[in-house]
Parts: structure tokens; sequence; C-alpha cells
């Protein structure tokens, strides 16, 4: 008897406006018990978070997971550095590419997946100029207008 699936899904839509994704990843997150219940409740926010490396490691910075509403004196900190399980070849690419400048990595959804754990998709990202996205948004309003016809 398998598990229901979750609805679960938060997104950074942010985070497609300002940076350019080169390429994506699935990871998934050490959570502690009262986290992993808000994030069922879908009480989470990625806006501002970005990865970070300390000691060949990837964290996630700046994401906010609200306290758990019957959670007791063991709640956890919202906006706690998260640590994010990886496979070392991935981890090493990563490395890699954050090391030019101007990338870096910026969570862009939360969701739970069909065995129950949470996972974090990330992307390897370069932020765009000015010009870049008045471009991202001349093609939202034209993909708009043909919608509408």
């Amino acid at each position: 008897m398998g598990k229901a699936k979750s609805k679960v899904e938060i997104k950074n839509k942010r985070a497609s406006f300002e940076y350019e994704f080169i390429d994506t990843f699935t990871a998934g997150i050490v959570l502690c018990g009262t986290e992993i219940k808000s994030v069922r409740a879908g009480k989470a926010s990625l806006v501002d978070s970005y990865c970070y490396f300390s000691a060949g490691e990837l964290y996630v910075k700046n994401m906010h997971i609200a306290e758990y509403w019957w959670g007791t004196c063991n709640a956890h900190d919202p906006r706690r550095d998260r640590k994010l399980l990886m496979t070392r070849r991935e981890l090493n690419k990563l490395a890699r590419a954050v090391k030019e400048k101007g990338m870096t990595i910026v969570a862009t959804r939360l969701f739970i997946s069909e065995k129950g754990y949470a996972k974090l998709n990330i992307a390897l990202a370069r932020g765009k100029r000015e010009y870049d996205k008045r471009e991202s948004i001349k093609e939202k309003d034209i993909r708009r207008q043909m919608e509408r016809i």
C-alpha cells in the first residue's frame, strides 16, 4: 500500500526572473521533526534563498520554514542553514562551477517526493542583466497576448 501523493509544491518564482538557469539538480534536505511537519502543511518560503559550500558540503541559507503550530519547546529556528544531500559527483560539479565568476546556486522548488521525503530543486545560475530582464518581460507579454487570441 503506497503513500498518498502530496500536493506540497513551494516555488521560488523570483529566481527565474533574476537568474538564467544553467543546470538543475534535485537534493534531499536534512530536517528536524517539526520542520517536516511545517513543510507538509505548506508553511515554507524560498524567497532570497541560496546555497553555499562549507567544508565540502552544500547548505541552503535563508530558506524559511515556519514554526510548527503544535510544536513544543523543541521548536526549530525558522531560518537556520539546512544541509543538502547530493552525490559526491554532483557536489564536485557544482563546486567547480561556483568558482567561476557570476555563478551561484539558487533554490527553485521545494516538494515532497513519492516516498514522503522533502526534496529541493536547485539550479546553477548566472545573474541576468537589466536588459535580459526586460526581454523576459516582453516575451511573457507576447505569450499572454497569443493565448488570448
